[in-house]
C-alpha cells in the first residue's frame, strides 16, 4: 500500500491528503436543513448531513489528491450512526480510487491491539468466515505502550498490504511536554523515531519506503529535519500545514531529496475553504466543493515549490 500511495502521489504530482474531519458548523445550512427534514434533528440526521457533505468534497477533489484522512472522532461522537457515516465515507472514497488513512490513534496491548488491528486493517473471523470491516488502507497509532502494542498491526500490514503512521512528533503546541523530554541523551521523539524506523525494517515496500510510517508535525521544522535523518526510509504523515500555522517552507525538511517521503494533511483549510474570505468572494455556500477544489490546487502548488 505504501507503494500505491507513492505511485499516486507521483502520478498526480501532489503530496496532499485531505482531512475529512467535518464539524456541523462546516456543513452548509442547505445540507443540514435537508437532512433534518428527512430525519429530524437526530443522530441519523447528523450522519446523513456529514455523508452528503463528504461526498461533495470527494467528488471535487478525487482526481487531484492521492488520499483522504477521515478523523474517526468527528464521527464516533455521534454513536453508531456516526460510525455508519464514517464507514460510508470510506467506502465512497475507495469507490473514487482514493487511498484512505483512518485517523484513529489507537493504543493498547496484546489481544486488544489485535482486535483493533483486525477490525481496522485486517479481517475479523466469524466461525469459518473472514470479513473486512472498516477498510482503511492506513491507520494512525500511538506508540506509548511499546512494541507489543504495535506488533499486531505490523502483522496485518504485511498480510493484507496495509500501512501505519505512528505518532512521533505531533503538531500540537504542548507536544513537547512529553515528546521533548530527554532520556538516555536523546529526546523522546528522537528515540521513538529510531524505534519506528527499526519496526519498519520488516515491512519494506518495493519503492524504498516502509509500510510503517510516522506522524511528524510541520509546526516543528527543526525537529522534522532531525527525524528525516533518523528515518530516511520512513514515510511521514505531516499535520500542521495551513490552519495550524505551518507553511510550506516549514515542512520542506520532511521530504527526501527525491521529493518523496511525506504526505501533507490539510483538513479545515480545504473542507471549510468556502468560509474563508479569499474563497467567499468567488464561491457561494452551495459551491463549497468547488472552493475545496481550488484550495487543493493552491496547496499542491505551494507544496511543490519546496519539495
Amino acid at each position: 500500500m505504501i507503494d500505491k500511495l507513492i505511485t499516486k502521489m507521483q502520478e498526480m504530482n501532489n503530496p496532499t491528503v485531505v482531512g475529512l474531519d467535518p464539524r456541523l458548523n462546516f456543513v452548509p445550512d442547505y445540507i443540514r436543513t435537508a437532512s433534518y427534514e428527512k430525519y429530524g434533528k437526530t443522530l441519523e440526521g447528523v450522519a446523513d448531513a456529514l455523508v452528503n457533505f463528504n461526498k461533495e468534497i470527494i467528488d471535487n477533489i478525487y482526481d487531484l489528491v492521492p488520499a483522504v484522512k477521515p478523523q474517526i472522532a468527528m464521527y464516533e461522537q455521534y454513536g453508531v450512526q456516526g460510525l455508519s457515516a464514517y464507514l460510508e465515507t470510506i467506502n465512497y472514497a475507495r469507490e473514487k480510487g482514493l487511498i484512505v488513512i483512518g485517523d484513529i490513534k489507537r493504543s493498547d496491548i496484546a489481544s486488544t491491539a489485535q482486535a483493533y488491528s483486525d477490525g481496522h486493517i485486517g479481517r475479523v473471523k466469524i466461525e469459518d468466515e473472514e470479513i473486512e470491516i472498516y477498510k482503511e488502507d492506513f491507520i494512525t497509532l500511538n506508540p506509548y505502550l511499546g512494541y507489543d502494542s504495535i506488533e499486531p498491526y505490523i502483522g496485518n500490514c504485511n498480510t493484507y498490504d496495509r500501512g501505519l503512521f505512528v505518532l512521533v512528533k505531533t503538531s500540537n503546541p504542548n507536544s513537547g511536554e512529553i515528546q521533548d523530554l530527554i532520556t538516555g541523551g536523546d529526546k523522546i521523539y528522537e528515540r521513538v523515531g529510531s524505534l519506528v524506523a527499526k519496526w519498519g525494517e520488516q515491512s519494506m515496500g518495493k519503492l524504498g519506503y516502509s509500510r510503517v510510517g510516522a506522524v511528524v508535525g510541520a509546526t516543528y521544522p527543526e525537529q522534522s529535519k532531525k527525524l528525516r535523518k533518523i528515518m530516511p526510509k520512513t514515510f511521514f504523515l505531516v499535520p500542521g500545514y495551513g490552519a495550524q500555522g505551518a507553511t510550506a517552507e516549514d515542512l520542506a525538511g520532511c521530504f527526501n531529496s527525491d521529493g518523496l517521503g511525506a504526505i501533507v494533511n490539510s483538513s479545515r483549510g480545504i473542507i471549510a475553504a468556502y468560509t474563508k474570505e479569499e474563497y467567499k468572494i468567488k464561491f457561494k455556500p452551495e459551491e463549497f466543493g468547488k472552493a475545496s477544489r481550488e484550495a487543493v490546487i493552491n496547496m499542491r502548488d505551494d507544496l511543490n515549490r519546496v519539495r
